[in-house]
């Protein structure tokens, strides 16, 4: 039978860690979190997530909180800096020539942009976009937003279903420069490992000093 999946418990709050990808997992987490894979991209993230909190819920150990951390993109925010999402909208969804908001998925109870907790004082905030495509160059300039990954809003809208919190913590490992080879998006993961993981110690302890939903 397969295990479920990994959770932790700074100041006794069950915790789901989700990250897409193993490049972005380096020592300094995997030294702190036991995470769960989800892949790459907004369909497998959703699958993934979902079937993980099914998972958990029927063992009666559904996570207070969950935590989604990884890379993300940016073409003015700090190059290697780490930032909480103060917002995830899908900027892959547009029904708007049948009279729907861009960003909005029709017949949907979602909004065009999800307002997400910070609760972590000495990191700054950004509003996040999700979507399949890797933003790159002018693509920037469509986005309505300060960075971009390809799993929150998935993740967020599994985390839905199920009435759980997201916070979302994501290191911008590129998009100053235009992306042409894969080395463009690794260049910065080490150093966003270390940074990510202080992130994480910083909300341990927000954690472990009482910090809930609201």
């Amino acid at each position: 039978m397969t295990s479920l999946p990994a959770l932790a418990r700074p100041g006794g709050t069950r915790v789901l860690c989700i990250m897409a990808a193993s490049p972005e997992y380096g020592p300094a987490l995997r030294a702190r979190i036991a995470p769960l894979m989800v892949g790459v991209g907004p369909v497998e993230a959703a699958l993934e997530t979902g079937i993980a909190l099914q998972r958990l819920a029927d063992a009666r150990e559904l996570p207070d909180l969950v935590v989604c951390l990884g890379s993300a993109g940016s073409r003015h925010l700090a190059q290697g800096g780490v930032y909480q999402a103060s917002s995830v909208s899908w900027r892959d969804m547009d029904a708007s020539p049948l009279g729907f908001a861009p960003g909005l998925t029709p017949f949907s109870d979602h909004l065009v942009e999800t307002p997400l907790p910070t609760p972590l004082d000495t990191v700054p905030s950004a509003r996040l976009s999700t979507g399949a495509d890797i933003v790159t160059g002018n693509a920037y300039l469509s986005v309505d937003a300060d960075m971009v990954d390809m799993e929150t809003f998935a993740i967020l809208r599994a985390c839905q279903r199920f009435g759980v919190p997201l916070v979302a913590l994501r290191g911008i490992s590129d998009g100053a420069a235009e992306l042409r080879v894969y080395d463009d998006w690794t260049r910065l993961l080490g150093v966003l490992d270390v940074r990510l993981a202080e992130a994480l110690d910083a909300l341990w302890r927000k954690l472990e000093d009482g910090w809930r939903m609201a």
